[in-house]
């Protein structure tokens, strides 16, 4: 990021402490992951000494992936890369790769350079997983200043795979968020990105250009990363890119692709933020036409595209719509161990997207237990606690099961689904990190819960209380 949003954040944690872990991630797994970027592993009923071995093994098996990323067999270098990306995306390495950061850099370097097709996606995805650990700082900057001509030569370069070009545009734009210094750099990456989704305008005359599925892929990924490095653009960049950009945007709205649709409506959205965060009065001549195109879209019955496209495209453009028109944002609510996150800007829509397409399903961990993307989010400083404390408050998973179904009715909550309001006796309980808290809700307060699962509505009759 550039020096003025830049906090010099790292990755990892440190000391003898770990984050809480949440339904999904055991003490038992989180402690295997964290004991890798700690100096001391858990202690876990005198399990000391196994906890070390595993360390160790683990430890060799990462280098024999970086041994092997410069192997002569093409499937044994992809088949590293793709082990250390798991790695990193799962877990918290910072000690680690940081003393081995200039043999992964280059074993990255040469794979995208020498590489086919799937290795050199594989190697541009493991660049962005390696600066997401390193945080932003010198380590990482020096990363993406090895990395940055090669990504940009193989994104100009026709000739080139449509996959690997198709990550290439994912990962620079990653990769100059997190590790980028100079803002005036910044603006020239973007101008990459620039070049290559407005060949999918629509012309002069509304037709839009013939370009296969992959390649519209290519524009898509390269319009998102744009899109991403606006969150870190200067007031007077924004000023000129909304001059210059804002009325190119909805000709993009007209593409077939509905993934590009979709990407060109979010990213407007995106763009009226941020110049109503600078003027609140902010004005756009083509206003009428664009509502109508977006409005459209929210309401898309064409024949031709496939149900699920439409579905899709319905829901987003709704949201679109109202960003644009009243500047409202349908809120998201993230939820990890015992914290919580709201996703309540286009802004950090994007910006969260495209963190959590890197590291998937080790997202929540890294929101954790990364130190640089708490940063990012304003989390503050990881939770932290000992791991015998941890342990003592655990609750077995059976145990939680027992209790939905043997502890006594404290309260009355109605659990609602959808368009449904279903009458429940139960207890209030917390069985995030396996804590239990038994609590008192008035009848008149509606809990709703995220999940459907509940069966048919029930009839119940005036006055009941509960499952007929």
């Amino acid at each position: 990021m550039p020096r003025a949003k830049k906090k010099h954040s790292r990755g990892g944690q440190h000391g003898n402490v770990q984050p809480f872990s949440d339904e999904d991630a055991s003490i038992e797994t989180l402690s295997h992951c964290s004991s890798f970027s700690d100096t001391a592993s858990v202690a876990d009923d005198g399990g000391e000494a196994s906890e070390d071995t595993a360390q160790e093994d683990f430890q060799y098996k990462l280098k024999g992936f970086i041994d092997s990323t410069v192997d002569k067999s093409a499937k044994t270098r992809q088949g590293a890369l793709d082990g250390l990306k798991t790695a990193m995306a799962t877990r918290i390495l910072y000690e680690f790769i940081s003393e081995r950061r200039m043999t992964i850099t280059d074993s990255i370097e040469r794979c995208l350079k020498k590489g086919k097709g799937e290795e050199q996606r594989a190697a541009a995805s493991l660049a962005c997983l390696l600066c997401i650990q390193l945080g932003s700082g010198i380590e990482s900057e020096e990363v993406l200043k090895t990395l940055k001509p090669v990504f940009k030569n193989i994104l100009a370069d026709g000739s080139a795979s449509i996959q690997a070009r198709q990550a290439v545009a994912t990962s620079l734009g990653l990769c100059t968020l997190v590790a980028e210094d100079d803002i005036l750099d910044v603006h020239a990456t973007m101008e990459c990105f620039e070049n290559l989704f407005t060949r999918s305008c629509a012309r002069g005359d509304g037709t839009c250009p013939s370009v296969s599925p992959q390649t519209s892929q290519l524009y898509t990924n390269a319009l998102l990363s744009w899109a991403l490095l606006l969150t870190i653009c200067t007031a007077s960049q924004i000023k000129d890119i909304l001059r210059k950009y804002l009325p190119k945007l909805p000709r993009l709205l007209e593409s077939e692709d509905v993934n590009m649709r979709i990407a060109a409506g979010e990213t407007i959205a995106l763009l009226f933020e941020l110049a109503r965060d600078m003027d609140t009065d902010f004005e756009f001549d083509g206003w009428d036409e664009l509502c109508d195109k977006l409005n459209a879209l929210a309401t898309d019955c064409n024949k031709h595209r496939a149900k699920t496209d439409k579905r899709k495209q319905r829901s987003v453009f709704r949201d679109v719509l109202k960003g644009v028109e009243e500047g409202d944002f349908q809120s998201e609510t993230i939820r990890f161990g015992t914290e919580r996150m709201t996703i309540d800007s286009w802004v950090r829509k994007r910006t969260y997207d495209a963190f959590r397409e890197f590291v998937g399903s080790g997202m929540n961990y890294h929101l954790q237990a990364n130190e640089f993307i708490r940063d990012v989010f304003e989390l503050g400083p990881p939770m932290l606690v000992d791991s015998a404390t941890m342990k003592a408050m655990k609750i077995p998973r059976f145990e939680r099961v027992r209790m939905l179904y043997t502890l006594p009715v404290c309260s009355y909550i109605t659990l609602s689904c959808g368009s449904f309001v279903y009458p429940y006796n139960i207890n209030v309980i917390n069985l995030v990190s396996g804590l239990y808290v038994c609590s008192f809700s008035p009848p008149s307060i509606s809990t709703t819960l995220p999940h459907s699962r509940l069966g048919p509505r029930p009839e119940a009759s005036s006055g009941t209380r509960g499952w007929m």
